[in-house]
């Protein structure tokens, strides 16, 4: 049914998260536009028998979140795959997977383990898995999406010996390219299906867009196109593709190939690797693993080349980067492309840069200068932040910390946007706002509503979204939002003394669900354009 078939819709007796009202209760919805938001009183007196109303008994209205770095078919696949999140030993993982011998056909295929949680402190070998499985093909993905582990038979079938990145079973690079590419490359039909499964997932968590960060490495052309070609209703998908180019042309004719569909290249357009996998370009070399400082898979000249490119034609590029060497090399080649195009071309052109884990004050003066904007995933923070875990064992203790320092950049004047980067976390927005507010460093902790911004209106404005409005719920703007039942509104911030200020009606601050309770706030409706996109059915309509 398209919106404007379907009643105006009436909101009552709830909370309405509004800068146009910080108190409201109420909201009106004509077709895909907000029409109204206000109080109960006046609620009471503008139903009609023409408007469909709905009483919200007490849940939130609020803007739908913008999941700002996601892989929809990898995360469709991680979904329909083995588990391997929780698993908190390299025995677990060797009896889960032996269990999926038993009752799986074909490949096993699982994803998320991370041995910096074991007591082991290394992935299975080849070898074990052949054990544990009786010789069965096994493919099964790191947490950070960047390596892989898989079994002696699969390794023999594709000759991954023979690949750079091969060691007994653990694949990086050359040698997990050509395993993920051989086990990972479902049909047309098995893909709509796998992505249709994610982007379902994500409007069932209050999702209403997903930047996807299409990649030759990651899946063909056809991927992402298959993806902008999905009926029905669904999440909104903004996309991107992270090939390099070295001239306008050049990029004009890859962006032509989508049809004009694709907001620019960027993305995945790999600098360095991750940390988890010793991948991600460092300055020194990794703590336990001092004869390694990453990879780097791009230099200045090539970060310049491509930047160059798109700031002349006025289009948007980006890179993932990670390490403190990956920053370096993206800004030296943002100064190379200033220096040839001038720096307001630059700052125009709002390059993206995904991830930044790491960033010196220094390196964030710089992001500042070149108008750069960060898409950032707060919830590595809460995986990998603390003490012991992997960012200290990968680091040292005196390097570690701060990472992912989202207070900073936004402190100092960074545009930051907030994704999964699902499925290396899961999609949870509201875990991701949790994430900022209790970041490991005290100093980069931000408030609930700055971090809430961040994953929504922040979004919006990163992919250049034409319409100001979007990801704010005020007259006349879309109709985006999504209902969520919680335990408590209040007013977050990292200091407690604004907390109190804040909570004061005078300061006419809007609330949000709180999020130390203990229950995740859940989602009960979400809408974008007034489209329905997911409804858990328990709305009561007068």
């Amino acid at each position: 049914m398209s919106p404007h078939d379907r009643k105006p819709v009436l909101y009552r007796n709830g909370s309405v998260y509004s800068a146009a009202d910080p108190f409201a209760t109420a909201m009106l919805v004509t077709g895909d536009t907000v029409a109204w938001v206000g109080s109960e009183h006046a609620a009471a007196s503008l139903a009609d028998s023409s408007m469909e109303v709905i009483d919200l008994q007490g849940a939130l209205i609020a803007p739908g979140f913008v999941d700002s770095h996601f892989h929809t078919t990898e995360t469709g696949l991680a979904l329909t795959s083995l588990d391997l999140t929780e698993v908190d030993s390299l025995g677990e993982l060797l009896e889960l997977v032996a269990k999926a011998a038993a009752s799986i056909p074909g490949t096993i295929m699982g994803n998320g383990w991370d041995e910096s949680r074991w007591s082991e402190r290394r992935p299975p070998t080849a070898a074990e898995l052949d054990n544990a499985t009786g010789g069965r093909d096994v493919y099964l993905v790191r947490a950070d999406v960047h390596s892989a582990v898989v079994s002696a038979s699969l390794a023999q079938r594709l000759a991954l010996h023979t690949h750079a990145g091969w060691d007994n079973g653990f694949v990086i690079r050359e040698a997990h390219l050509a395993a993920r590419t051989a086990v990972r490359s479902p049909g047309a039909a098995e893909r709509a299906t796998l992505q249709r499964t994610a982007l379902d997932h994500a409007a069932a968590d209050g999702i209403i867009a997903v930047v996807e960060m299409a990649a030759p490495h990651i899946a063909p052309r056809e991927d992402v196109l298959s993806l902008l070609s999905l009926e029905g209703p669904h999440p909104e998908v903004l996309a991107y593709w992270g090939q390099a180019v070295t001239s306008e042309e050049e990029l004009r004719s890859v962006l032509d190939g989508f049809g004009g569909r694709i907001l620019g290249l960027g993305g995945d357009l790999n600098v360095d690797g991750s940390i988890g996998s010793h991948t991600a370009r460092m300055r020194v070399p990794y703590a336990d693993a001092p004869h390694s400082s990453g990879t780097a898979f791009m230099h200045a000249d090539d970060v310049a080349s491509h930047l160059g490119a798109a700031t002349a034609a006025g289009r948007q590029a980006g890179f993932h980067v990670i390490g403190d060497e990956g920053l370096d090399t993206v800004i030296a080649g943002l100064e190379k492309a200033a220096a040839i195009h001038g720096i307001e071309k630059v700052r125009a052109a709002r390059h993206r840069l995904e991830h930044v884990e790491m960033a010196d004050d220094e390196s964030i003066r710089s992001l500042v200068h070149f108008g750069a904007i960060v898409s950032a995933q707060s919830g590595f923070d809460a995986l990998w932040g603390a003490p012991g875990g992997l960012y200290e064992q990968r680091l040292g203790h005196d390097r570690y910390m701060p990472m992912n320092r989202v207070g900073s950049l936004l402190n100092q004047g960074v545009p930051v946007c907030l994704g999964s980067d699902s499925p290396v976390t899961r999609m949870s927005p509201w875990q991701s706002v949790r994430a900022c507010m209790t970041h490991a460093s005290p100093e980069e902790r931000v408030s609930a509503r700055a971090a809430f911004i961040a994953h929504t209106r922040a979004g919006w404005r990163a992919v250049g979204a034409g319409n100001p409005l979007l990801g704010q719920l005020v007259p006349g703007s879309p109709a985006s939002y999504a209902v969520w039942e919680v335990d408590e509104l209040m007013v977050q911030t990292p200091d407690s003394r604004v907390q109190s200020w804040s909570t004061d009606p005078r300061a006419g601050t809007p609330l949000l669900p709180a999020l130390d309770t203990g229950n995740e706030p859940r989602c009960l409706e979400t809408v974008h354009h007034g489209k329905q996109l997911y409804t858990r059915g328990v709305l009561a309509t007068r």
